[in-house]
């Protein structure tokens, strides 16, 4: 009776531990959310519009490099805008001073790749460690600055392998899309908003720390990664098939 209650113990923790390696991470369950923003028809229309708010949207077809990342987020129930909005309410002067405003304005704000970086960059979500990304893991929403000066973001979908380089889903302009992307400068942040991460930055207090690291600074050059042509591959806990 006793070998056969050590049996039964063995194989309980031997069937919870399978069933945890089967469940998938927060930046997994992300990296799936941004592939099924690639299923959209979404044309590139980055006009100011009023929305509701919390929990506002553009119309559905339309959309900048942002709203992947938006989307995404609040097919987990995180809700950019509404927390970007409260961030800036209680500490507007911490924001960039683009667009010359006097107050957050929950229709834009969120929208806008500087505020999302400084955003990010003050829950502690920056991993990128002396201005360089360690490396690019599923889920991590990188930010970076195109030519002309342009800020753009996207969510990593797959990293790096001996076959691909690492894969992100963004919006440059024909709709989300999966690409490869080779790094070849600077990026602005590679973010863990994830509140169960422990792949956080040296310097951030957890989640939703009490102490607000320093924003980090713009760059204004670099440009990152070199796109490839459109790919379709699965997020690495699955056997490689297409979506």
């Amino acid at each position: 009776m006793r070998s056969l209650s050590l049996y039964n113990l063995v194989l309980f923790f031997a069937l919870s531990t399978m069933a945890q390696a089967d469940t998938p991470t927060f930046g997994e369950k992300l990296a799936r959310a941004a592939q099924d923003r690639t299923r959209h028809n979404v044309r590139y229309d980055g006009r100011y519009l009023s929305i509701a708010y919390p929990g506002g949207d553009v119309p559905a077809d339309q959309g900048v490099c942002t709203d992947v990342v938006i989307r995404s987020y609040r097919s987990l129930g995180v809700d950019l805008q509404q927390l970007v909005h409260e961030d800036m309410i209680a500490n507007f002067s911490a924001y960039p001073k683009i667009w010359d405003l006097s107050r957050p304005d929950s229709n834009i704000d969120h929208r806008r790749v500087p505020n999302l970086n400084t955003f990010f960059t003050r829950q502690g979500a920056n991993v990128m460690q002396n201005g360089k990304a360690v490396d690019f893991q599923v889920g991590d929403v990188l930010t970076w600055i195109l030519p002309h000066n342009l800020p753009h973001t996207g969510i990593v979908v797959a990293p790096a392998t001996d076959q691909h380089p690492v894969q992100i889903v963004h919006n440059i302009g024909l709709g989300p899309q999966q690409r490869t992307c080779r790094p070849t400068g600077h990026l602005q942040g590679s973010f863990v908003l994830d509140p169960n991460s422990q792949r956080r930055h040296s310097g951030s207090g957890g989640y939703w720390p009490r102490r607000w690291p320093k924003p980090m600074p713009m760059r204004t050059r670099g440009f990152p990664c070199a796109f490839g042509s459109p790919v379709r591959y699965i997020v690495p806990d699955g056997a490689g098939a297409p979506l």
